[in-house]
């Protein structure tokens, strides 16, 4: 798998899970909200972990830097 999640990317999924799992566990989100709360989390932490966003694949989309070649 070629990396397509850059640094900045990785920080977003990062916030964007631990929101997510804060509104689970302070009971926000209940129910099918809070299981799509879940999955989110664990989808961003995953993606973040591994470098690589399957619906980024898909699309053509990278938030990789390019390293220059000086």
């Amino acid at each position: 798998m070629k990396k397509n999640v850059g640094t900045n990317d990785k920080i977003v999924r990062y916030v964007i899970a631990a929101v997510a799992l804060y509104m689970y566990f302070a009971g926000i989100a209940t129910g099918t909200l809070g299981i799509v709360a879940l999955v989110v989390a664990a989808i961003s932490i995953v993606t973040s972990l591994v470098s690589f966003c399957g619906l980024y694949a898909l699309l053509g989309v990278s938030t990789c830097e390019v390293k220059s070649q000086s």
